[in-house]
């Protein structure tokens, strides 16, 4: 038995979008008032990313809300390709919290799920309390986005567990290099799904890779850094970093330090783009943060 409810809701343009609802473990004679969690994962993952870290949330007393962004996972694909995009995925982010009628909540962004909790900051900012920024921030490495662009959007499928296992690990080593293979036969059945056919394919629309493959998604813009500054001013916010992240490297991380002072920082050794958030050190991070925000 699963330990979430799955949860469908409409996006603005008429997508079936999903999402994983862990609840807040508590005492019936104590319900828990501390605010909601929402996670949103990276360009081509899923809401699997958080099976461990949900639960661990939901036993310190918080709703976790996993979602599925568009094109991936039980999500429904976009009708147009122009809508992969951060402020759209934003919009659905809007429309989850509306159904499920929250109005603040602490977010934490991998990657992508970062740049889309800064859009939100220009969207609906009273939406959000608190921000965790996993490995992600308005001025990017090029390094990091070349070598995401060379793999994100392949469709590739296989017929064996171990395939797929070792096609993750291909294009994730140099980021983990210390990974065993648990974890990357974890990983895989994250990514990948077995069609009708019996093949296992990635859980994502080969087209959400093209605003990075087109040179749409930028290192930076004046828009992202002032989503930024947005995001940072007058709540509390987390920067996770791998110590060995080739897309947000130290230089990036310390811009944002600069212009967000109050910005709190922890660094996971040993590991690169982007920290799975279940180390110890995210662990520890992410509980002393949470500890300020009821």
């Amino acid at each position: 038995m699963s330990d979430f409810k799955e949860i469908y809701f409409d996006s603005k343009d008429g997508l079936r979008l999903y999402a994983r609802d862990y609840a807040a473990i508590q005492p019936a004679t104590s319900p828990s008032t501390k605010l909601p969690v929402i996670c949103i994962h990276g360009l081509t993952r899923n809401a699997a990313d958080f099976d461990e870290l949900a639960p661990w949330l939901a036993q310190q007393g918080r709703r976790v809300l996993a979602v599925d962004v568009r094109g991936r996972g039980r999500s429904q694909h976009a009708r147009k390709v122009a809508h992969y995009h951060p402020m759209v995925y934003a919009n659905d982010i809007l429309s989850l919290a509306q159904h499920l009628g929250i109005q603040r909540a602490v977010f934490i962004g991998t990657s992508m799920g970062g740049l889309i909790t800064m859009t939100l900051a220009l969207r609906k900012s009273s939406l959000i309390a608190a921000a965790i920024l996993n490995d992600i921030g308005p001025v990017l490495s090029q390094k990091g986005l070349n070598r995401i662009a060379s793999y994100a959007g392949e469709s590739a499928s296989f017929n064996s567990w171990e395939q797929a296992r070792q096609y993750i690990k291909n294009i994730n080593q140099s980021a983990f290099p210390d990974n065993s293979d648990e974890e990357w036969d974890k990983w895989a059945r994250r990514a990948f799904a077995e069609n009708a056919q019996g093949q296992l394919e990635l859980q994502y629309d080969p087209l959400i890779a093209m605003p990075l493959k087109t040179g749409k998604l930028k290192a930076s813009s004046w828009l992202a850094r002032w989503a930024f500054r947005r995001l940072a001013n007058k709540r509390p916010c987390l920067l996770i970093r791998g110590s060995i992240s080739d897309l947000l490297e130290p230089e990036q991380a310390h811009y944002m330090q600069r212009v967000a002072p109050s910005l709190q920082y922890a660094e996971v050794a040993g590991i690169g783009h982007a920290p799975m958030l279940t180390e110890s050190a995210s662990a520890q991070a992410i509980r002393t943060f949470l500890q300020q925000v009821e």
